[in-house]
């Protein structure tokens, strides 16, 4: 307790040198702790809003269906599928897609086209399909040979509301499927490609049109916290218990986004270690000129006694001091900070960038546990580390020399 107390009265009293020691920890610290909250809230934004308005937190369809779609692997009974899966803990919606490709006509254009059955209710639920839209209206709840088209579409085929749209495909019978929709709606898909190939019609009228007799090819799912993802697909995998159906997460379905990722946060992690580098170095040079500046003092120490375990627990003390307090301090700036951004953001550059059909044009922050307690350690860790050697210095320190030294 007295070394401690003694370590605690020698750090005020070269006060400069001991707030430029505590400046470079606590700034190492805030910025450790706002580029992991920044990043982790960023990636979790952009994932949750990926997965919420398109792809889903899990997705389910016949086996080999990802690998090679196919008109033809379908998944049956889907309504009572979709009623064990509300009963699974954490899932918020699901709804059924179907499938197709197709040729398109409104009066003298034509165009080929990817048709998208939705169940309106749950697509909305699941993932707010009725706020895209930017003109006319929403399906009715049920089928009535309506059809919402991409808004890039409507351009090639110069199509308006209230226009009659022509289609043909293949039936899952083999046969010519065709009908005429009316154009109830344009939406705004998030991307140039599905703007330009969006078709989407009633479940039912889907169905109909393809001849699948209420088979759907895909089943999408929300479920309430991206946490609990890994969870749900285990027990949905054990709830519905077929092995013709594949469960698979969003890091499955979309690998290239995941991956994307993953990436970028090992790039983060690489900078938070040469924030703390810097950090250590300065630490180490701080503290090590404090100890040849007390050369004198710390033989005097050893001559009325004081051993060299002493010593050298005085220099870990003193460090240790300065690093709490950077620590403390950091903390709260950094939690204001990330407070500040987790509801203003950082705009990306250049009106920002778009991915699988949405766009991102602010990175969020978030505070977690990580953001802190990662810096903390960090710095706590490698100032207790790069001070072993000017301790070990200090307790060995000869008394007579060091005494004689000026």
């Amino acid at each position: 307790m007295l070394t401690f107390k003694i370590a605690f009265r020698n750090i005020f009293r070269q006060k400069r040198r001991t707030f430029l020691t505590i400046l470079t920890m606590f700034g190492g610290f805030t910025l450790a702790a706002i580029s992991i909250g920044w990043a982790d809230g960023t990636y979790n934004n952009i994932i949750n809003i990926f997965t919420r308005n398109q792809l889903g937190h899990i997705q389910i369809h016949h086996k080999g269906y990802l690998d090679r779609p196919t008109l033809y692997k379908t998944i049956t009974d889907y309504e009572a599928l979709g009623a064990t899966i509300e009963n699974i803990k954490n899932v918020e919606a699901w709804t059924p897609r179907i499938f197709s490709a197709g040729l398109v006509s409104v009066g003298d254009k034509t165009a080929g086209v990817r048709i998208i059955g939705i169940d309106p209710v749950r697509e909305n639920n699941t993932t707010l399909f009725n706020p895209k839209i930017i003109d006319g209206k929403p399906f009715s709840d049920t089928a009535a040979f309506e059809a919402i088209l991409g808004k890039g579409l409507a351009k090639i085929l110069k199509a308006k509301v209230g226009d009659k749209a022509v289609i043909v495909s293949q039936g899952a019978d083999g046969s010519i499927a065709n009908d005429r929709y009316t154009i109830v709606g344009l939406i705004d898909c998030g991307d140039e490609i599905s703007n330009q190939t969006s078709f989407y019609l009633h479940i039912d009228d889907a169905s109909e049109l393809l001849v699948l007799s209420g088979r759907i090819h895909e089943m999408v799912i929300v479920v309430d916290h991206l946490d609990h993802v890994a969870e749900a697909t285990e027990e949905i995998q054990k709830s519905i218990d077929n092995p013709e159906l594949d469960v698979a997460p969003w890091q499955v379905v979309a690998k290239s986004f995941y991956r994307a990722m993953q990436a970028d946060k090992k790039g983060s992690w690489i900078s938070l270690f040469v924030i703390i580098l810097i950090v250590a170095v300065g630490v180490l040079n701080t503290v090590l000129m404090t100890v040849l500046e007390r050369t004198r003092e710390y033989g005097v120490l050893r001559a009325i006694g004081t051993g060299p375990g002493q010593i050298f627990r005085l220099v870990i003390y003193e460090v240790a001091i300065m690093a709490v307090i950077s620590v403390i301090v950091g903390t709260a700036l950094s939690l204001l900070s990330l407070h500040l951004l987790s509801i203003y953001g950082i705009p990306f550059p250049d009106n920002g960038f778009e991915y699988g059909g949405v766009v991102f044009t602010h990175g969020y922050a978030e505070i977690n546990l990580i953001s802190i307690l990662a810096p903390t350690i960090a710095v706590v860790l490698s100032a207790m580390l790069v001070s072993i050697f000017p301790a070990v210095r200090a307790a060995r320190i000869a008394p007579a020399r060091a005494m004689r030294m000026h």
